[in-house]
């Protein structure tokens, strides 16, 4: 079966619509493409901007000891559970602060 040249005059009139649905279809690709680029952007910076629990690591291990703490330490086994600090600004030992270790961790349910 042979190509006439009436059928030559109907595809080229009809060249022009199939480039625009081949044009439609790669910006649509494009389309598509951008934006699961902008959905993975949102995601890493919503992943960025989340707080992430910790895993538990026991009671221990996350505790951390300031200095006054260690001079607690220090001073539990010669003042029987009081620790004695002097002030921090060095004047010589006129104000003694006395704190008990076991402050706030007893607690009184008598009512």
């Amino acid at each position: 079966m042979a190509i006439q040249p009436i059928d030559l005059q109907v595809m080229f009139s009809q060249l022009d619509k199939a480039a625009r649905n081949q044009a439609v279809l790669k910006e649509g690709q494009q389309f598509q493409d951008s934006l699961q680029q902008l959905q993975v952007q949102k995601k890493l910076q919503e992943n960025i901007q989340s707080v992430n629990e910790t895993q538990d690591m026991g009671e221990e291990a996350g505790k951390i000891m300031d200095e006054d703490g260690r001079k607690a330490l220090a001073n539990q086994g010669g003042d029987k559970g009081k620790a004695v600090e002097e002030d921090a600004s060095g004047e010589g030992g006129n104000v003694v602060l006395i704190r008990d270790p076991a402050l706030g961790r007893n607690i009184d349910i008598s009512g």
